[in-house]
């Protein structure tokens, strides 16, 4: 097996697909990239078993087609210390033994035989539907963070997915806080649902580029995004999804809108007074005027803050964690956000208020925290 390629674009295709490899694999052969030379391209893959992720590479050069592993920590250490050169790779088919030339440099390291590397899964009668990256990169973004860490609540540690004619909606909850991404600019002819895991997700929405068409493929067990020369296979989550819509509360009498950037700051600065184990922020809103405030009576540390704001409403005091709010605050991208909410003891909704994008609906809701009188 031999093939010349350029020491940066082998290094770009493989920094795309190195996040699915874990740091602690309990199969040494996951520590490895899955080099297959075909006529004139290498098909790289990265897999955890749950996830694979495969890249195409066009190549200078390819003589001897075949299979190898090679371990990717030392492959990615060596192709970062290149700058943009021409390397060319020999893979003795025999004893595995692998020589990277590049200049006046020789490499030497030992590949693995690739008949213990997970066969990459495939998706029988597959569900194709097509979903522009900037789309899909925005719903990641905004729902990940809230997406829930129990393992015994497999099903809340992803991202549902909910496909109709109409319209494509993300959910991601913890119990805590709950984000629900919809668009309207596009769907699917036939209704579907199923939920992504989290890892897999992560990895996309930091390597999917602007402005593509990604093709999304699914069945009853595994989804497919392929875009370009990539191609990402995951697991999909077993079981059913909470009733979500349940938990959003219809009627929200009182409403507040405030800017959010000074929202975030005053968030900030108050919460650093709270106590650290509920990290709870008081709201008391009144007329035009909110007041923030935070305690930790044990150390007799004690913050308050006004802000200006637009309120309709009863005169109203509700407690929330200010962590949840300000992962909440930091997803959205408006200058106003609008507060929902109907009692002290009822989730409060958070709003953009952006009239920039007719076609995006974000709603994320927050549980309050009981106040202590």
């Amino acid at each position: 097996m031999k093939f010349i390629v350029s020491s940066t674009v082998l290094l770009k295709n493989l920094q795309l697909i190195s996040g699915v490899i874990n740091p602690s694999n309990t199969l040494p052969i996951l520590d490895d990239f899955l080099f297959e030379l075909k006529d004139k391209t290498l098909q790289i893959t990265a897999s955890d078993l749950e996830t694979t992720m495969t890249v195409v590479v066009d190549l200078d050069m390819a003589e001897d087609p075949g299979v190898v592993t090679i371990p990717a920590k030392l492959l990615l250490d060596t192709l970062k210390t290149f700058a943009d050169v021409p390397i060319t790779v020999t893979i003795d088919k025999e004893t595995l033994g692998i020589e990277i030339s590049a200049g006046e440099g020789k490499f030497k390291l030992s590949g693995h035989k690739s008949d213990e590397f997970p066969v990459t899964p495939g998706i029988e009668e597959a569900t194709t539907i097509s979903l522009k990256s900037d789309v899909l990169k925005n719903a990641f973004t905004k729902t990940l963070f809230a997406a829930g860490n129990d393992e015994l609540r497999p099903v809340m540690s992803g991202i549902f997915c909910e496909l109709s004619p109409e319209d494509v909606t993300f959910v991601a909850t913890d119990a805590h806080k709950l984000v629900r991404y919809k668009r309207t600019d596009t769907g699917t002819e036939t209704p579907a649902s199923f939920i992504l895991p989290k890892k897999p997700l992560n990895q996309l929405k930091n390597v999917l580029p602007e402005d593509l068409d990604v093709k999304i493929e699914y069945d009853q067990t595994n989804a497919s995004f392929s875009y370009g020369n990539v191609n990402l296979i995951c697991r999909l989550i077993d079981g059913r999804y909470p009733n979500y819509d349940a938990v959003i509360p219809k009627d929200n009498p009182n409403t507040l809108t405030v800017d959010r950037i000074p929202f975030i700051n005053s968030i900030k600065r108050v919460a650093l007074y709270a106590n650290q184990s509920t990290n709870q922020v008081r709201l008391k809103v009144s007329g035009k005027e909110l007041t923030l405030s935070a305690e930790d009576i044990d150390y007799a540390n004690e913050a308050k803050e006004r802000l200006t704001c637009s309120y309709n409403g009863d005169d109203m005091e509700i407690g929330f964690n200010s962590k949840f709010l300000l992962d909440m605050l930091n997803n959205l991208d408006s200058e106003a956000i609008k507060i929902e909410m109907s009692a002290p003891n009822r989730a409060g909704i958070l709003l953009p208020i952006d009239d920039d994008n007719k076609d995006e609906d974000i709603l994320m809701l927050v549980m309050p925290v009981m106040l202590n009188q």
